[in-house]
């Protein structure tokens, strides 16, 4: 009799099991999965924390300890073994059925089983404050450092839990992944790591396997299916580990997006005894190889990813949880972020360190897409002790964590953790730790060992920054990744075309989030700047005051917050294509970029392309291209024709130095011809590429439909004509068509649909326009006149004028 599962995932109840605000007595529904905070949301006990500054009206939440409750039923004995079994548990937790204790948890990042054979009665999950277990374990192994005041790293949670420069301080409980009743007889599949490797187009899928049985007085056979091809073995009666090797000739590999396709197969693996399916473990596979290029060169020592033998310049964003509660995140909703990314011609997303290993659903979506995965182990921004109880609990997270998500011919590199051997040299750390442990020993020896020794088909990389050896800095940009911070942080955006790192694992600019999704999460009557509920939603340090000195640097002080909030869109946007066209022209020497960030978790002034509403920001839209195959940029005295395309590109790029009334000054015609997956270089004829007065003239570069646009000074000195520009309106099945038509030079034009109505969205990002040019931008969820656009259809409006 094949295995049964029974879920657990109503009948819970949850309760305080210490002080709290709530009235005593008060006990809840809880839902599994879930967590506390959204039980207490459902149960109209607590405000909002997404809204206003109702964040710290929380806090008392994850200071409390809490107890779920549910009945464990009498079962019948037609199976053998019955296992409780939680895939999560959030974080420090004592499970009982009646007076018994099954077990104790400290490890969110980790599934549980107990034997629960003849069990019934009550069964309780008490969850211990997680700040109750950091400090206690902080206590014992003595402090360590972070660049955050919470104690993060002294508990195996998700840390941004705990705030970040851009996430709340909601620290949860609860059983945020499904919990079950699996019952089996004579034995079941306790382990399934697959081992897929490709030669010479053959494939080969070596499964090693682990069983559990109930007694040892039978052989157990076991079935592969990987495609169209069987394999089969016998386990014997003693024996509780086999190898099985399924060999598929020919196979069809599984490609990033943009380089083929994205074969899949279906692997199978069925374990039976007498003829009888006692379990079976299903996934999907691809075959393809990847490596890492560390090699030394005349530039220092790279880091390209090559994967079918296919060098990749990598266009990648890094992925923060998409919502505090990450329970709340659904397989539909994953899949829509994903898609976003591919739309966006992202083709590498890495799992940041400070969240979680996420779920099935988000390696299932990659795996489909051909989106690259880069996982980080779970550290980051802290030293973290390598005593237990700690290293036990990393050591069983890690290996739990590569077995089960080694069947996705995604995830291509494992990434030992998120700043801090850089933290290690530069913070202040070595002093403060005094000889202390700190995380050294996992990124350099345990990690690689478990990665080696489960999935040696995956390169491992200790840290991201890494320089590959403490010979050089950690953070040096001619070895290794490189996270570029100090622009942000100190200069103008202008500086990332200062340096040529191999390989930039971090760097991004901040915006606030769309005005429709501020307008709903802030309750101020009118929104300003500086005013405190949205200074709330400014998580960084000295964010603001980096903000603004990002806009003097270029602007003239923003007039309305309208202003405000349009300018810095632009100013993010121009930042991420400075440093991705400067980068991307020098491939292969710069061999990828990944943007801080994608996604965020709530509705926040950060780094995001796609805010806590779901919403796109202007950064999106330049994001779709920037990381198109082939890209057009303009530079000074030369242009660069990147071609990422797996085909030839030639033409003619047409460049012409115009005045701002649309008069062309000068022009030249430069034919061309990039090999695929090259970059050409074009310099600029003299009298074209010198100007005359750089606050009345620009550049323009024209080629197979994409333009490039150079302004050489700030906006606030360029002698712009006031904006003229007549707009129609023309209704769709789905909203409307927009529209415009330039009088006048118009410098990044954009449309705010949600301006308009929160539920509508326009399709295109900053648009510069010459005089005469028509530009039509389609809204959906909105149908309206011409007039209703004047609050949401904005570009650089000077003070100055020509």
């Amino acid at each position: 009799m094949v295995s049964l599962l029974i879920p657990l995932d109503t009948g819970w109840t949850v309760r305080p099991d210490s002080p709290s605000p709530l009235p005593g007595g008060t006990v809840l529904a809880a839902r599994v999965p879930g967590c506390v905070h959204t039980d207490l949301l459902a149960a109209g006990l607590v405000p909002d924390p997404f809204l206003d500054d109702n964040e710290s009206k929380l806090a008392w939440v994850g200071r409390t300890d809490w107890l779920y409750q549910t009945w464990l039923p009498e079962l019948d004995d037609a199976y053998e073994h019955t296992d409780l079994v939680f895939d999560g548990l959030d974080t420090v937790a004592e499970i009982r059925v009646g007076d018994r204790v099954l077990g104790r948890t400290r490890n969110m990042h980790r599934s549980y089983r107990f034997d629960v054979t003849g069990a019934a009665g009550p069964l309780s999950v008490r969850f211990t404050s997680a700040y109750t277990e950091a400090e206690a374990v902080r206590k014992e192994v003595g402090d360590r450092p972070t660049t955050y005041t919470e104690p993060f790293n002294f508990v195996r949670k998700m840390a941004c839990s705990f705030g970040w420069d851009w996430g709340p301080t909601l620290v949860t409980a609860g059983m945020w992944r499904p919990a079950r009743l699996e019952r089996w007889n004579t034995a079941r599949l306790a382990l399934v790591r697959p081992l897929v490797t490709v030669d010479d187009r053959d494939g080969r899928v070596e499964l090693r396997l682990e069983v559990a049985r109930t007694s040892r007085d039978r052989p157990l056979e076991v079935l592969v299916r990987v495609g169209e091809v069987t394999a089969r073995a016998e386990i014997p009666p003693d024996r509780t580990e086999a190898v099985v090797v399924a060999e598929v000739p020919r196979a069809a590999l599984w490609w990033p997006r943009g380089y083929g396709e994205q074969a899949l197969y279906d692997c199978v693996v069925v374990l039976s005894a007498d003829g009888r399916e006692l379990d079976r473990w299903e996934r999907r596979i691809g075959f393809r190889t990847v490596e890492l290029d560390t090699r030394a060169d005349p530039h220092g020592s790279g880091f390209t990813l090559v994967v079918n033998g296919e060098r990749i310049f990598t266009r990648g964003v890094n992925w923060i949880p998409d919502d505090v509660f990450p329970s709340r995140v659904t397989p539909g909703r994953y899949r829509r972020r994903l898609t976003q990314a591919t739309e966006a011609n992202i083709d590498l997303i890495r799992v940041w360190g400070g969240g979680i290993y996420e779920d099935e659903a988000f390696y299932d979506a990659c795996d489909e897409l051909g989106l690259l995965v880069w996982q980080d182990f779970l550290f980051a921004c802290g030293a973290y002790s390598e005593e237990e109880p700690l290293r036990g609990e990393i050591d069983a997270e890690a290996r739990e964590n590569v077995a089960r998500l080694m069947p996705h011919p995604s995830l291509v590199v494992w990434n030992g953790n998120n700043e801090n051997l850089w933290g290690f040299r530069d913070w202040g750390w070595e002093e403060r730790l005094a000889g202390a442990s700190w995380g050294e020993g996992y990124y350099l020896g345990l990690l690689p060992r478990i990665v080696a020794d489960t999935d040696p088909t995956r390169p491992y990389w200790p840290g991201s920054p890494w320089s590959g050896s403490w010979s050089r800095h950690p953070n040096d940009p001619a070895h290794g990744t490189t996270h570029s911070w100090t622009v942000w942080n100190e200069t103008d955006y202008a500086d990332y075309t200062l340096d040529v790192p191999r390989f930039v694992a971090e760097f991004g600019w901040q915006a606030p989030a769309a005005w429709a999704t501020l307008r709903r999460a802030l309750s101020d009557a009118e929104l300003s700047a500086d005013s405190p509920l949205l200074n709330h939603r400014q998580k960084a340090a000295d964010g603001a005051g980096k903000l603004a000195r990002g806009l003097a640097r270029h602007f003239d002080p923003p007039e309305s917050f309208d202003d405000w909030h349009h300018l810095t869109q632009v100013v993010q946007a121009r930042a991420i294509a400075t440093g991705i066209e400067h980068w991307r022209a020098n491939w292969p020497v710069c061999a990828g970029t990944i943007v801080w960030q994608l996604n965020d978790c709530w509705p926040v002034i950060s780094w995001s392309a796609i805010d806590g509403d779901a919403r796109l920001k202007p950064l999106y839209f330049e994001l779709r291209r920037l990381y198109a195959d082939r890209l057009l940029t303009l530079r000074e005295d030369r242009a660069a024709m990147i071609n990422q395309a797996a085909t030839p590109w030639e033409g003619s790029l047409r460049v012409r130095r115009m005045r701002v009334d649309g008069a062309v000054l000068a022009e030249a015609e430069l034919p061309f011809h990039a090999a695929a997956r090259t970059v050409v270089t074009l310099e600029l004829p003299a009298g074209l590429a010198a100007a005359e007065d750089v606050t009345r003239e620009f550049w323009i570069a024209e080629g197979d439909g994409l333009r490039a646009w150079r302004f050489a000074c700030p906006d606030r000195d360029f002698a712009y004509p006031p904006p003229r520009m007549d707009v129609e309106v023309h209704p769709t099945a789905t909203g409307c068509q927009v529209t415009i038509t330039a009088r006048t030079l118009i410098r990044d034009l954009y449309l705010h649909a949600d301006r308009l109505h929160p539920a509508a969205a326009a399709d295109q990002g900053l648009t510069t326009l010459l005089p005469g040019e028509r530009h039509t931008v389609a809204v959906h969820g909105w149908t309206g006149e011409p007039d209703q656009l004047d609050g949401a259809l904005l570009c650089v409006n000077p003070r100055r004028t020509a």
